[in-house]
């Protein structure tokens, strides 16, 4: 069968991000600018090859200030390391909606494999003739992992930001000719 490759749609996806913060409730950001490819079998998707990368210069938190304190040396250190990546060495199956995703994601210099659940939307032809997939992942990852490690104690006790980084991405792949 042949290969398949697909281009990701930026106007209709979205790779967003939830985080505690004080302990007691979410900020939420997204990255701007990011690509990602998938290459398929024909139009199945189990096994196909995945990858995605962001630039960190586009996260946005709705707060310019946080924002440049993500892009310091003290979170992602954006001079050193402008992107972050995801290779995927496993897309499975596991029912007619849902997948297992498994890969490498890489944030500044670290790489540690990660397992998400998928849920696979299908394929349709838009109104311009264009074929797309939809893909939804959501899952939790340990900011510490990849050396995000800065925080501030909080006079109440806790801490100013949370480990754990939720993660809400939206996804639409555009079929090239």
């Amino acid at each position: 069968m042949a290969t398949t490759k697909w281009s990701i749609d930026p106007t209709h996806s979205e790779i967003g991000f939830k985080v505690k913060h004080m302990m007691f409730t979410n900020v939420s950001g997204k990255f701007g600018t990011y690509d990602a490819t998938i290459t398929s079998d024909g139009e199945n998707f189990e096994n196909a090859a995945i990858e995605f990368s962001g630039d960190i210069a586009s996260i946005d938190t709705a707060n310019a200030d946080r924002d440049g304190h993500l892009r310091s040396a003290d979170f992602f250190d954006v001079e050193n390391n402008p992107k972050l990546t995801f290779k995927a060495s496993s897309f499975k199956k596991i029912d007619a909606g849902d997948y297992e995703l498994t890969g490498d994601l890489t944030i500044k210099g670290i790489s540690k494999e990660v397992k998400f659940p998928v849920e696979y939307s299908g394929i349709l032809t838009d109104p311009w003739g264009n074929i797309k997939v939809g893909l939804s992942i959501e899952g939790k990852i340990n900011r510490k992992d990849w050396g995000l490690n800065w925080n501030s104690a909080l006079e109440t006790g806790g801490v100013l930001v949370g480990e754990e980084v939720r993660l809400n991405i939206e996804l639409q792949f555009v079929k090239q000719a």
